[in-house]
């Protein structure tokens, strides 16, 4: 069993920033692969970021990339979402997820996920 709690969530202007974290406990953190989810209301949740097991390798979504960084701590079993630039479209509730089967390959389907944090809030006012 893996639990994982995200924090950091909040209100902020549009291009301000927010860092999200997402606490883990139960199996062996270091070994998985992390990532970020978001849903807003009426919609799918989306694929936001990817992490390796060694903080060694990333990926994004496109509507993301260049404003947002992922990054791990093993030693603190934490996943980090530093969010730069946000716009109103972000807007959503943002969740971390793991597969303790994947080390290396980020999957950008949510049902590639088996453990889920219960999502923290953001909301980016114009």
């Amino acid at each position: 069993q893996v639990q994982l709690v995200e924090s950091g969530g909040g209100l902020v202007q549009a291009g301000g920033s927010l860092r999200l974290s997402c606490a883990a406990s139960g199996r062996t953190f270091s070994s998985y692969v992390m990532g970020w989810f978001r849903q807003a209301p009426g919609k799918e949740r989306e694929f936001v970021a990817g992490i390796t097991w060694s903080g060694r390798n990333t990926y994004y979504a496109d509507s993301v990339k260049g404003r947002f960084t992922i990054s791990r701590d093993n030693a603190k079993n934490t996943v980090y979402l530093q969010m730069n630039s946000l716009k109103p479209e972000d807007t959503a509730v943002y969740y971390c997820a793991t597969n303790p089967n994947y080390s290396t390959y980020i999957g950008r389907g949510a049902a590639e996920y088996d453990y889920w944090g219960q999502g923290t809030q953001v909301t980016v006012s114009s």
